[in-house]
């Protein structure tokens, strides 16, 4: 007889059944993918903050102008973005999904809103 790979009651059953229940599978499971789990909801949780933080500008025209200081202060994290992305003409912009943001001179940025 087999035994269950999370509490150890013995399994009744299939021959290759490994948990006694859909409770044991459950918890194994989610301890197997805890550490995994926390990083990814930790950073998903980030990218949502920064998303809501650009979301909150005000836009005229689908662009908007902030300084760096502002959005620190509002608790951006500037290394936490979707992708990255480079125009022909130079121009470097970092996205949070929709949402994009090019570094402009001294402390301002242009915040832009894809359609």
């Amino acid at each position: 007889m087999q035994t269950c790979l999370e509490c150890g009651n013995k399994i009744m059953g299939r021959a290759d059944k490994k948990f006694c229940n859909d409770a044991c599978r459950n918890a194994y499971n989610n301890k197997q993918n805890r550490e995994t789990s926390n990083l990814l909801r930790n950073t998903n949780a980030k990218l949502r903050k920064n998303y809501q933080i650009l979301s909150r500008l005000n836009f005229t025209e689908g662009k908007s102008k902030t300084t760096r200081e502002k959005l620190t202060s509002m608790g951006f994290e500037f290394e936490y973005f979707t992708n990255w992305k480079r125009y022909k003409n130079g121009a470097e912009y970092r996205f949070l999904y929709d949402i994009g943001y090019k570094f402009l001179e001294g402390d301002w940025l242009l915040v832009v809103k894809k359609k």
